[in-house]
């Protein structure tokens, strides 16, 4: 089974082939500003590397955040497109379940970058989540965990029983955390907050335009 792997909830875009569980082709580019024009290229270039086409794609599976609006929603339109395209089916993944499955720790926090001073943030025991995701201020994760993934930025501001990480979703974890039992659940973006982006105010008219009454 040949699976095409595509996150885009954190500033590391992150695309890969999985076949059999084992990753064969991948591109992570970290910090990456233009998500909407590296994303396909990268995944042009993994299917090259890995002398493979599109359609010999099995299926797609994405991280559906919790993530920013416009990062977010550039994977997942990608990633239900292609699978439309090739009548292949698309499984959606919590991103932050596939970090934690890259983490080996009894008690784990996974926290990424939600802008707005905020972060997305679950808890997780043995390697199953139990709380979130959630959005809150860094500051309001007082509990300790035995790991704590989170952005350098606000490494200080959470504490850790243990030690810090900051990592994001590969290939291989996004694929482990997928459910391919059945058929996939529509894709739901896990967005937990509205857009940045505002509808502008409706401007009055101005006193110049006269009214005008048509019979």
């Amino acid at each position: 089974m040949l699976v095409l792997a595509i996150d885009t909830s954190t500033p590391t875009v992150v695309s890969g082939l999985v076949r059999d569980g084992h990753t064969i082709a991948q591109r992570i580019l970290p910090d990456c500003r233009h998500h909407n024009e590296s994303l396909v290229p990268a995944i042009q270039q993994c299917l090259a590397e890995a002398a493979a086409g599109f359609a010999e794609l099995d299926a797609v599976v994405v991280g559906c955040g919790p993530g920013p609006f416009t990062g977010l929603r550039v994977g997942m339109v990608t990633g239900a497109a292609l699978a439309d395209a090739l009548q292949i089916p698309v499984y959606g993944v919590c991103s932050l379940d596939a970090i934690a499955q890259r983490i080996d720790a009894a008690t784990l926090l996974v926290a990424t970058d939600a802008r707005r001073r905020e972060v997305y943030w679950a808890r997780y025991i043995n390697g199953e989540r139990v709380v979130g995701p959630e959005v809150a201020a860094p500051q309001s994760l007082v509990e300790p965990a035995e790991v704590v993934n989170v952005p350098a930025r606000y490494a200080d501001a959470i504490p850790a029983a243990g030690r810090r990480v900051d990592m994001h979703p590969t290939p291989e974890s996004l694929v482990s955390v997928a459910v391919f039992d059945g058929s996939p659940a529509p894709l739901t973006p896990l967005y937990l907050r509205r857009p940045d982006a505002k509808e502008p105010k409706p401007k009055p008219k101005s006193p110049a335009v006269p009214d005008v009454v048509i019979d």
